[in-house]
């Protein structure tokens, strides 16, 4: 397991950068063109390694612009915040007088060949105006709902990829009846609310705030290679937001219980996200855990291939400079950035 650690002045790097980032510490202005240039085509390449720790930091040290232009960290809450206009494309998913999701028409076309799990009525045209889907009223209890669906998806194959056997509740908000449980991967195309759990693990040095970052393994089904909060996991059914985040800092970072349970409840960031026959919405439970000055994280399940320690306001300008971070992660190290006081608002009257 790869790890380090760096503090303001910037260490000197004796690796050879990528060739197209030579240039970035050159100029400021043009190093910050060049690195959101460089970051568009990141999310495809990072599979194969589309940067690495010192094209990162590098981008970070371009210039010493102020943390609280706010253009950059608005673009990485539109990019998870994409396709309301399409929101007519989908039919209410319907549960016992709730609406726990929606459903994309074409992706509805699919579970018409399961009438004895769902119930149609669309309409005319597939209008979303008075029409719904709804589960078979043969299927009454949460566990015949769970299994039939399951069922369904299995027989879908690719049509949903990258299943997990991960299950997620399905519910009409938090904390209420779980309707069915739902596997993790085909929550989108339901459209239900998905909940996880996002940790800023940070250390307190001489006065100045660090974040713990991790890069993401290649082998990872969703964004390889792209970096991540120190801890972060989805909220699988029957356990509770501060326990799955116990589990996730063993398994992630190697966190022992008695400095997770620490960690501090902050607040929750949502957002919805409309791509093809995908209607993400999620919520994310927020916690900081400050970590002792000597602490080095230790993945356990493979997922994470190296971690850093970087200064606060360098992780600022990776969030606002590119796209190098996994997109939901920006919103929750955003709103780190808001109540630890890095990004300051100026009112006007």
């Amino acid at each position: 397991m790869a790890f380090s650690c760096f503090s303001i002045p910037f260490f000197p790097i004796k690796s050879s950068p990528s060739p197209r980032l030579h240039y970035v510490i050159k100029s400021a202005k043009p190093a910050r063109r060049y690195s959101r240039s460089l970051a568009t085509g990141l999310r495809s390449a990072a599979p194969v390694g589309g940067f690495c720790w010192d094209d990162v930091i590098r981008v970070a040290q371009a210039d010493d612009d102020d943390l609280s232009d706010l253009r950059g960290y608005l673009q990485r809450v539109r990019t998870c915040n994409r396709g309301s206009e399409l929101q007519t494309q989908f039919i209410p998913f319907v549960l016992e007088g709730e609406v726990v999701g929606h459903i994309h028409k074409g992706f509805i076309s699919h579970l018409q060949n399961f009438q004895d799990v769902f119930t149609f009525s669309l309409g005319e045209k597939m209008c979303a105006a008075g029409g719904h889907v709804t589960i078979h009223s043969s299927l009454k209890t949460s566990n015949d709902r769970t299994r039939a669906i399951g069922d369904v998806i299995n027989c879908l194959g690719n049509i949903i990829p990258g299943t997990r056997n991960e299950l997620y509740p399905v519910v009409s908000s938090f904390g209420k009846p779980i309707f069915f449980s739902l596997e993790r991967a085909a929550a989108p195309y339901f459209g239900i609310k998905a909940y996880g759990v996002h940790m800023n693990g940070y250390v307190v040095r001489d006065g100045k705030k660090f974040l713990w970052v991790g890069m993401r393994s290649n082998s990872k089904p969703t964004y390889p290679g792209m970096l991540d909060h120190l801890v972060a996991g989805g909220l699988p059914h029957g356990i509770t937001c501060k326990e799955n985040l116990v589990k996730e800092c063993d398994e992630e970072a190697g966190i022992p219980r008695y400095i997770a349970e620490k960690a501090v409840s902050v607040g929750a960031v949502s957002y919805i996200d409309i791509e093809g026959h995908r209607f993400k919405r999620d919520v994310l439970f927020c916690y900081d855990l400050e970590l002792p000055i000597d602490f080095v994280p230790k993945n356990e399940d493979g997922e994470v291939d190296s971690f850093r320690m970087i200064p606060v306001p360098l992780v600022a300008n990776i969030i606002r400079r590119t796209e190098f971070f996994k997109p939901n992660c920006s919103l929750v190290i955003i709103d780190f950035l808001f109540r630890h006081g890095y990004v300051k608002l100026v009112l006007f009257y």
